[in-house]
């Protein structure tokens, strides 16, 4: 209970501040129906015990269980074993991502295409996060430098998008951003770390990271893959008119409706992953009871946790997020919508449950050298970039590409200049950054803008935030770990000054 509570007053310190912003807009720019601000508020609370809950049971059960699949792996030196099981877990883990299931819903265009309908897309994405889960493991077991396949895949990624219609772009490379969700990072991010742990000497450390840069990369060149194959284009959204809300009956009905649907999907998402880890207990036989029981009710916390933060995040902040976002449209023109965003994306990023996650296990595996706060400071730095990009392209139209050619240019120029942790922890926190509060309140706010100054602009203007939310996190943090390393160099160039003063002292 003390651990629920720490986690809690964690979560808390998160999600005020956004809390705080939509309530000074609603008072100074967007008033907001008293249905829709009951729901907003109600949506705060699930997302602070939601979180808290959900940061518990990860670091109950996923981060335990993926590690030690890691390194039992890794230990059995069988390369086709650690192939297929990277090939299978990346499927399983993907195909019920929440994140993923709502940008499916999206894209009518792909839908329409095959019987399959949403799942055709869904079933793309989690191939290529299979695939490319696969090369990931398969880098660390071979030593293979990690900026040498992120420059060979994203070379690839903008080369297969000259075939694309260009109205798919932005769906194309928001694919990469939502797939690397709450449910998949924990446990792709332990995978790495277990794996790691098997090797020793030079480098081992820095191979903790890169399998979610890897993860986020394969979304990205399967589904441009599939628009070449069967030509998509004319993607087009239709937006889902906002239930209204009157008063307390009806938000507790929105609200127990929302939770049914999300608690639902949790189970879909947690089952895959629950029969994995039961037969491989089985084969493997590595946990004792105690720690079966643990982990077990780590599930439990983690299904309660994430189910209750996506119902306060899709019930509660979505609507508001679209409302906010044609409130600011209507405002000096739209102009404020790039301040207002810049200021959202700095504390949004810290309501995000993956990172969370991501900078204790940097802090954790880094022994302090690189500490959380740190890397909340460079992921929040970066978000706020990313937002103000996002609401200047919906005001200006100007072309994805003219902002994701030239910032991934400068990300995978700086992995040759940082130290190659820096540079696989970077390409992580891109695939990070870009999670659930993006895809439920971010992605409204910029598709609630855009329909009010380019309704007929939202697949390629609004669509298209995410990427830059796991893109400008590539430059900060890699910028982080340049001035760590010119840092440490200071450091040790004053030691060795200090320690050949005391020789000459002791000398003389």
């Amino acid at each position: 209970m003390k651990a629920l509570r720490d986690k809690i007053v964690e979560s808390l310190t998160s999600i005020l501040p956004i809390a705080l912003i939509v309530l000074v807009l609603s008072v100074a720019f967007v008033p907001l129906d008293a249905g829709i601000f009951l729901l907003f508020l109600t949506g705060v609370v699930l997302l602070i015990v939601g979180l808290g809950c959900f940061m518990l049971g990860a670091d109950m059960s996923m981060l335990v269980i993926g590690e030690k699949i890691g390194s039992t792996m890794t230990h059995s030196r069988k390369i086709w074993l650690i192939a297929l099981l990277s090939f299978v877990i990346g499927i399983i883990v993907t195909v019920a991502e929440p994140d993923l299931q709502i940008l499916a819903g999206q894209v009518p265009a792909i839908a329409q295409k095959t019987p399959l309908g949403n799942y055709l897309l869904i079933l793309t994405v989690a191939v290529g996060v299979g695939i490319f889960l696969t090369v990931g493991m398969l880098r660390i077991v071979f030593h293979i430098p990690l900026n040498i396949l992120l420059v060979v895949f994203y070379v690839a990624a903008f080369v297969l998008s000259i075939f694309v219609d260009p109205a798919f772009w932005a769906v194309s490379f928001d694919s990469g951003g939502v797939t690397t969700g709450p449910m998949t990072v924990p446990f792709i991010m332990s995978l790495g770390v277990g794996v790691a742990s098997i090797r020793s000497g030079h480098g081992s450390q820095n191979d903790s990271f890169g399998l979610v840069a890897l993860s986020s990369i394969g979304p990205i060149i399967a589904v441009l893959t599939l628009g070449i194959i069967f030509r998509i284009g004319n993607v087009e959204y239709v937006p889902e008119a906002l239930t209204p809300v009157e008063d307390t009956r009806g938000a507790f009905f929105a609200y127990l409706e929302g939770f049914g649907d999300h608690a639902a999907e949790v189970a879909v998402a947690l089952a895959p992953i629950l029969v994995f880890f039961l037969l491989f207990q089985l084969a493997a036989r590595v946990f004792r009871k105690r720690q079966i029981v643990r982990i077990l009710v780590g599930f439990l916390y983690t299904f309660v946790g994430l189910a209750v933060f996506l119902t306060g995040a899709n019930v509660g902040f979505m609507p508001v997020g679209r409302l906010v976002g044609q409130g600011l449209a209507s405002v000096w023109g739209g102009w404020l919508l790039i301040p207002v965003g810049m200021v959202i994306g700095y504390f949004v990023v810290a309501a995000e449950p993956a990172v969370h996650v991501l900078n204790k296990q940097v802090e954790r595996l880094s022994a302090g050298a690189i500490t959380a706060s740190a890397m909340m400071n460079g992921l929040c730095i970066g978000v706020c970039i990313s937002i103000g990009l996002a609401m200047l392209r919906i005001l200006t139209g100007i072309n994805i590409m003219y902002i994701l050619v030239p910032g991934y240019l400068i990300a995978l120029v700086l992995t040759f200049f940082t130290p190659p942790m820096f540079a696989g922890i970077a390409f992580d926190s891109g695939g990070v950054a870009s999670g659930a509060m993006v895809s439920s309140f971010v992605l409204p706010l910029a598709i609630g803008a855009c329909s009010v100054l380019a309704p007929a602009e939202i697949m390629t203007q609004a669509f298209g935030c995410v990427s830059f939310v796991a893109l400008t996190p590539l430059i900060s943090i890699q910028i982080l770990g340049i001035l760590y390393k010119h840092r440490t160099k200071k450091i040790k160039r004053t030691f060795l000054t200090v320690e050949d003063r005391v020789l000459e002292y002791e000398v003389a």
